[in-house]
């Protein structure tokens, strides 16, 4: 069977921004978003602790404020694009330090109680910012209509 290739008008994106503006600090010129929306499945930019409307980082020095501001986003996100936290089927979870695994995921085990996605867990040396201890990264479905 042959397959006709997506078109770009086929792909939403959402939220989309320039790293120009976002990491001043940075010699980059990238064109990014936050979430793409293809042949039914939204996949999302990693998440960190900063809120997505102002860019200000969040929960300096905390883990936990940051898993929750990083899984807010996410759920704001997947709404803008038409799914939800229970659409979620993988999870990828970056940290900077192994130490903080048990309070990353008992936190964003609240945010996914009866999801059962599959996981990944990292562990890096170092987020974009070094204000940043734990990255989470998304993939879901479009909800079903009705439910």
């Amino acid at each position: 069977m042959r397959r006709t290739p997506v078109s770009e008008t086929t792909h939403l994106r959402l939220r989309k921004f320039n790293t120009k503006e976002t990491y001043p600090e940075q010699n980059l010129d990238n064109d990014l978003c936050q979430a793409v929306v293809a042949g039914g499945v939204v996949y999302l930019r990693g998440q960190i602790g900063q809120d997505l409307e102002t860019r200000e980082s969040v929960g300096i020095g905390d883990v936990v404020a940051q898993t929750e501001q990083a899984m807010s986003n996410i759920a704001m996100l997947l709404e803008e694009a038409g799914s939800s936290l229970k659409d979620i089927v993988k999870v990828t979870v970056y940290i900077i330090d192994p130490r903080y695994r048990e309070d990353v995921y008992r936190t964003m085990g609240k945010w996914l109680k009866g999801v059962f996605p599959v996981s990944t867990g990292i562990v890096v040396q170092a987020l974009a910012r070094p204000e940043w201890l734990v990255e989470i990264d998304a993939t879901a479905v479009l909800s079903e209509r009705g439910e």
